[in-house]
């Protein structure tokens, strides 16, 4: 039936129950769990969780190797919750706020052997909602039952995990006349994903050529840089140098993806600048977080270039891994177009970092 949620729609309405502290029921081929947030999670429900069985706490690797907690699951860890410890032991395995001033979190006992499927399921929700990567989990004799007697997201494993990792097709809403300080002649497209996550939008300058190379690039939101004019990244000024070059030239496309923070959030980028005040730099302190050294997916880039009817570009970047994520999703890259702009005493370190380990062409 037409009127039944599909698996997409499900995922989102997973998403929003664990940013709002619900619980959601995965369930696999031969085992099913509870899965909650480490972060959203309220004593009032881990003492309802406990109630159910023993409970585990799924973390990515880069957060576990943090912890020197043992993997035995490839990029993640299983460590089981002791029956004793409270809502903070949780939230100090999965928030690394105060790992400087508490250190010594252990020993924590990593499980082995078995199914992880369902806990990596997790670990990709969590991400997906922006929320720190870690999860609650406790295993289920009866998933549908369990799901249909308390209100709950049900999620089936085989069907989700490949669509969490596959780019979310993109649809034109809207696009209307836009005149901006770096051109008269603008206008503004709306483009919204099918999987409920945030808009997207290109920018475009004048009357680009579709048959030629255009010049274009792909830029993350940045709310600190673009709109406070932070000194701490060199967002900004790429915003504004990138807009101002193709009014120059008399034509261009920006396109605006929705990505805060290499695609973490505001929220966690937040946490990674206040783990930079502790002398981390911004690779270390998305390692400590749990995430990647970036989140990103450029393939929405590349989806609303199509869409816009391009199939080449001139590609505003300083990143190598932009060129290789156009060019393996169909784009052609004419040319890499150097955006040096933004060096200041407050990021000259942000941007080494970049250089030396993310290969920023700087």
């Amino acid at each position: 039936m037409s009127l039944m949620p599909t698996m997409i729609e499900l995922l989102a309405r997973a998403r929003v129950d664990l940013r709002m502290g619900l619980p959601v029921v995965l369930r696999g081929t031969a085992s099913a769990a509870l899965a909650i947030s480490a972060e959203t999670l309220t004593a009032a429900r881990l003492q309802d969780l406990r109630a159910l069985g023993s409970l585990s706490l799924a973390l990515t690797g880069r957060r576990a190797t943090t912890l020197k907690a043992r993997i035995y699951d490839q990029d993640m860890a299983r460590i089981a919750i002791p029956s004793d410890v409270d809502l903070k032991w949780i939230e100090a395995q999965a928030n690394p706020a105060d790992d400087l001033k508490h250190p010594m979190k252990g020993p924590l006992q990593s499980l082995r052997g078995g199914d992880s499927s369902l806990h990596q399921l997790a670990i990709d929700l969590t991400k997906s909602a922006r929320l720190l990567p870690s999860a609650v989990l406790v295993d289920l004799p009866d998933a549908a039952e369990f799901a249909a007697s308390h209100g709950l997201t049900m999620i089936q494993q085989s069907a989700a995990a490949p669509l969490l990792h596959k780019s979310s097709p993109l649809h034109p809403v809207a696009a209307a006349r836009l005149p901006i300080e770096a051109a008269e002649a603008g206008r503004l497209h709306i483009f919204r994903p099918e999987d409920g996550n945030e808009e997207h939008y290109a920018i475009e300058i004048g009357r680009p050529d579709r048959s030629q190379p255009v010049l274009a690039r792909l830029h993350s939101a940045c709310f600190t840089g673009d709109v406070l004019g932070s000194l701490k990244c060199d967002c900004g000024p790429q915003l504004r140098g990138a807009l101002a070059q193709m009014g120059q030239d008399g034509a261009g496309v920006l396109l605006y993806l929705n990505q805060e923070g290499r695609g973490i959030g505001l929220a966690n980028k937040m946490r990674a600048y206040s783990l930079q005040d502790q002398g981390f730099d911004t690779v270390e302190a998305n390692h400590r977080l749990g995430f990647e050294d970036d989140e990103r997916d450029f393939r929405l880039g590349a989806s609303i270039l199509k869409e816009l009817g391009f199939h080449s570009v001139r590609l505003l970047t300083n990143n190598p891994n932009k060129i290789a994520m156009m060019e393996k999703t169909g784009i052609s890259v004419a040319e890499r177009v150097a955006l040096k702009v933004g060096k200041n005493p407050f990021n000259q370190n942000y941007l080494a970092t970049k250089a030396a380990k993310s290969g920023h062409l700087l």
